[in-house]
């Protein structure tokens, strides 16, 4: 099992079963913006790893026309996700998967989808871990869908902030076999996976978001 430091997943109780992460509310907006211009406009669309479900209401209020099937390994964070949809009051939200995408063949399981979002997860699982989790979201999209992956990486080997640096040192020193992957690596193993094009947006704070398409038959 992954460990991870203290500050690698901060959410308090927000009353029944609700979490709330102040980090997830901060980059909320940035990641709704960058959705409004990359996603496609209708279709299904799954959250890998959607936290504590502030994403994903945000998400499903930004593109109303997607339907969205939020996921989590975590029972106490889908019950979270279920929670604080129930209290959006959204019919285009599914109540939330207990998926891990980091295992191989859940493609063929839950797909295909017109969209797979995923925010800041790689940092925190290994780099095998990582591969697997591409080769299978590739598989689960549908001609023509989009994969959009957001967090920290380090570009072209280095790490570009004081903040980065530390917290990379964080994760490694609580797992040697996970910490931040490289912006070079995840074009090449994006591209692996049958996904072209691949673009690079920057984004606050320091992030980076990948969007690779499935091309169209």
């Amino acid at each position: 099992m992954t460990r991870l430091p203290p500050s690698a997943s901060v959410a308090e109780n927000a009353g029944g079963d609700r979490l709330f992460a102040p980090a997830a509310a901060r980059n909320l907006d940035a990641l709704c913006n960058l959705l409004a211009v990359h996603a496609p406009p209708t279709g299904r669309a799954l959250e890998i790893a959607s936290g504590t479900g502030q994403h994903v209401v945000g998400f499903a209020k930004r593109l109303p026309r997607l339907t969205w099937h939020p996921s989590d390994i975590d029972t106490a964070r889908r019950a979270s996700i279920n929670a604080h949809a129930a209290d959006a009051d959204l019919l285009n939200i599914a109540p939330a998967l207990p998926l891990d995408a980091t295992l191989p063949g859940w493609a063929a399981e839950h797909g295909p989808f017109d969209l797979i979002m995923l925010a800041n997860l790689l940092h925190l699982i290994s780099t095998p871990a990582t591969q697997c989790l591409i080769t299978e979201a590739a598989a689960a999209l549908a001609p023509g869908g989009k994969l959009i992956l957001y967090g920290p990486f380090k570009r072209a080997g280095e790490l570009t902030s004081p903040g980065d640096t530390r917290f990379d040192a964080e994760l490694r020193a609580a797992d040697p076999m996970i910490g931040y992957k490289d912006n070079l690596d995840m074009a090449r193993w994006l591209s692996d996976a049958g996904l072209s094009p691949i673009d690079e947006v920057d984004m606050p704070a320091n992030n980076l978001a990948f969007i690779a398409g499935n091309p169209s038959p």
